[in-house]
């Protein structure tokens, strides 16, 4: 099997202006195929932003919205994979059936086939739906899923990929410096990323600390270890409505080691050759060999006072004591 050369993004989408940051993932597309990659990732909504959307109505999240795979950008990232001859990951808002709307991740590929994953915990507004299917693909000889943000932070859905062959995990995301109280989490004020050019060091003391890659570190890891699978972790970086992105764009190897990472005030683009060499040779891959499924049929029940994923959230930013 060929090395598969991948490019992870990071960047500040502009919110709601589709035109714009589709023209930002179609100049890191042509520099990432210039570098000689397969495939490039960029993050989860960049095509709109993230936290934008929690200001529209049910109307107005339709009109954001498009089909997938025949709306414009769907179309558009397709067309570009054909023409630079790599393939091309983006987060949008998906139209679907019966007008019901969805956070959604397409991955285009050169030869014209298109893949598209919808967040499975979707919490970002009332009016987006959750999805209920893994997306799992084979690209250039390698086997691919998607898992957007909050997805990976539950274990079983990475759990889920590698018992279908998963060998590299595309993580989009939109996260670091929210609201939460626990472990030195927290928002990152507005004035250090504004003025992030005349002191540096201190929005790269909040990209690196516990609001981006030391929280980042407690659990990106894990996926990787865990599954014995390759990690893509893409990010927003900068402005997303009231909260600052940290970026920290990595790719973790089946080891859970960093491979490449960039702690960049700024939008970015990494790279790594990702190699079959380690994918049979690692713990994870030992730890599912020893598997005994007869003990887990208690992950399958419901959690006592369970929740979804909004009213969680909102529980958690409200926990004063942490």
């Amino acid at each position: 099997m060929d090395n598969l050369r991948v490019a992870s993004v990071q960047f500040e989408s502009q919110p709601l202006e589709k035109t714009a940051n589709l023209a930002r993932v179609e100049h890191f597309a042509a520099e990432a195929a210039r570098l000689g990659a397969h495939l490039v990732v960029a993050p989860e909504c960049c095509l709109t932003g993230y936290m934008p959307l929690t200001t529209l109505d049910q109307p107005a999240l339709r009109e954001v919205a498009e089909p997938v795979p025949d709306g414009p950008a769907a179309q558009r990232l397709g067309e570009l994979a054909g023409r630079i001859g790599i393939a091309i990951g983006a987060g949008l808002v998906e139209l679907g059936d019966g007008g019901r709307v969805y956070n959604t991740y397409v991955v285009a590929a050169p030869d014209g086939t298109l893949h598209a994953f919808r967040k499975f915990h979707a919490f970002i507004s009332e009016h987006v739906s959750s999805g209920d299917g893994y997306t799992v693909f084979d690209y250039r000889g390698w086997r691919l899923g998607v898992l957007i943000c909050y997805d990976n932070n539950q274990p079983e859905c990475g759990r889920a990929l590698a018992m279908e062959g998963v060998q590299v995990l595309l993580a989009p995301h939109q996260t670091g410096a929210f609201p939460l109280p626990y472990a030195g989490m927290g928002l990152i004020d507005r004035s250090v990323w504004d003025n992030r050019h005349v002191d540096p060091e201190a929005i790269r003391a909040e990209i690196l600390g516990p609001k981006g890659r030391e929280w980042l570190m407690r659990w990106l890891p894990s996926r990787a270890y865990d599954n014995g699978c390759y990690l893509v972790f893409s990010n927003g970086v900068g402005v997303d409505g009231e909260e600052i992105r940290t970026g920290n764009a990595m790719i973790l190897d089946p080891h859970g080691r960093v491979m490449v990472e960039t702690s960049a005030a700024g939008d970015d683009m990494i790279l790594a050759d990702l190699s079959d060499k380690p994918l049979g040779h690692n713990l994870g891959h030992c730890h599912m060999q020893t598997r005994r499924p007869e003990l887990y049929a208690r992950l399958c029940d419901p959690v006592e006072g369970g929740m979804d994923t909004k009213a969680s959230r909102d529980a958690a930013i409200a926990d004063t004591d942490a």
